[in-house]
């Protein structure tokens, strides 16, 4: 069953030069809208919604924290 998953993601200033948003796209199932996004030299922020199912985006969030990126669930 899949989900819907909206997230805020805090990239830290060494990643910017990684293609993160990219890679989920590519390696992942699921589906990925950018609904804001802010990037500097100093650090990015994004706002995600994420649709797939549930171990997939368990996987991708795994994935994110591994490398860094700090995730913030957002609840409606």
């Amino acid at each position: 069953m899949e989900e819907v998953v909206k997230v805020e993601l805090f990239i830290p200033g060494e990643l910017k030069e990684e293609p993160i948003i990219c890679d989920i796209i590519k390696n992942y199932d699921i589906t990925l809208k950018i609904v804001e996004a802010s990037f500097s030299t100093e650090s990015g922020w994004a706002y995600l919604v994420l649709t797939g199912e549930k171990n997939v985006i368990d996987r991708v969030f795994t994935q994110l924290i591994d490398k860094g990126v700090s995730i913030e669930i957002k609840k409606d």
